[in-house]
């Protein structure tokens, strides 16, 4: 085997890197799993801070790699991770920030969930996506009133998980209104029981008020995800036909939802930097298409699935990231990223 000489990465020039982003106030990285979402959503935090933007990069996904990916430990709660730039960074645990809670409503509603019987012990019940992507929705509900930042970009966890909880809005509202309309229904029954439930009636108006409460805020949430001017949704996919039929179908759901998709991004292409960056880059290793012969075929597949991907591109601005001989760790390899991303 021959050994390949790969020089490390040791700066990139400065002017080449984007000082902030153009881009609205939320950005979400989607797509199936292990294509890079992370690094994009690493790198556009990274830019969008470098102009004193405060910017929040959150990843909701349960199996963190955002920590690894900027070198550097992320809590569980918003913290800024750089000196220099207002970068804060958050990884969400569930289990840590609300526990069997998910959304903060269920002490309240010992009275209701008692009138409504055993099947309704959980009110939510079974409809419910799933823990993580409730906790995650509640959270980025609390991140879209902080006023900290001015930005919230988005690491969101694969295809399957992040449907889920673009759907949960919809699965809320429908179960606050079942609630509220439950105790519209009952208000009658309860005014001629006061004396048999004591202070439980108070304790139900205060739960449902807090239901109300996540109610408009899910709206709100809706609101800014389906709107272009504050939400762009970043497809990312890798130029291979599986990436491609999976971002395809992503795209249908999410037209579905709503929700706008501004950009695709293609990683890991087979190209130079500098084809798709304005960037010097001597340090940049290039597959060889002319002897490699591994190389060459790799390419043939990645023009295919290019090909075939026209579809999935119409209608959207595509950025094209390159295969990367190192892996895609550190703020200086993230710099070239995010000028890609420019």
């Amino acid at each position: 085997m021959t050994d390949i000489d790969v020089e490390p990465v040791e700066e990139i020039d400065d002017a080449a890197v984007p000082a902030g982003v153009d881009a609205p106030e939320y950005v979400l990285y989607g797509g199936k799993g292990g294509v890079g979402k992370t690094t994009m959503a690493a790198a556009t935090g990274l830019a969008s801070a470098r102009d004193d933007t405060a910017t929040l990069i959150v990843s909701t996904d349960p199996a963190h790699s955002l920590s690894d990916t900027l070198e550097t430990d992320i809590p569980d709660e918003p913290t800024k991770i750089r000196e220099e730039i207002p970068l804060y960074a958050v990884e969400i645990d569930p289990e840590n920030a609300f526990g069997e809670n998910p959304l903060g409503v269920e002490d309240s509603l010992g009275p209701l969930t008692e009138l409504l019987g055993d099947d309704m012990a959980d009110p939510f019940g079974a409809a419910m996506p799933g823990t993580d992507e409730a906790a995650a929705m509640r959270l980025l509900i609390e991140y879209l009133d902080d006023e900290r930042f001015d930005r919230v970009v988005v690491d969101t966890a694969p295809t399957g998980h992040t449907l889920r909880l673009l759907e949960l809005p919809d699965v809320m509202e429908t179960m606050v209104g079942r609630l509220i309309a439950f105790r519209e229904r009952m208000s009658g029954v309860m005014e001629s029981v006061t004396g048999m439930f004591g202070n439980e009636d108070e304790q139900l108006e205060e739960g449902l008020g807090d239901l109300r409460e996540l109610s408009r805020r899910i709206e709100k949430l809706r609101a800014v995800l389906q709107d272009p001017d504050k939400t762009d949704f970043r497809v990312v996919m890798v130029p291979e036909e599986l990436s491609v039929m999976e971002s395809e179908r992503l795209l249908t759901q999410l037209e579905e939802f709503g929700i706008p998709v501004g950009t695709i991004v293609v990683n890991r292409v087979m190209e130079d930097l500098t084809d798709v960056a304005d960037v010097e880059a001597d340090w940049f290793v290039s597959p060889n298409l002319d002897s490699c012969e591994f190389c060459k075929r790799r390419w043939d597949v990645q023009q295919q699935a290019l090909q075939q991907s026209q579809d999935v591109f119409r209608g959207h601005d595509v950025k094209r990231v390159p295969l990367f001989a190192d892996e895609v760790r550190g703020e200086t390899l993230l710099r070239a990223v995010a000028a890609c991303l420019d």
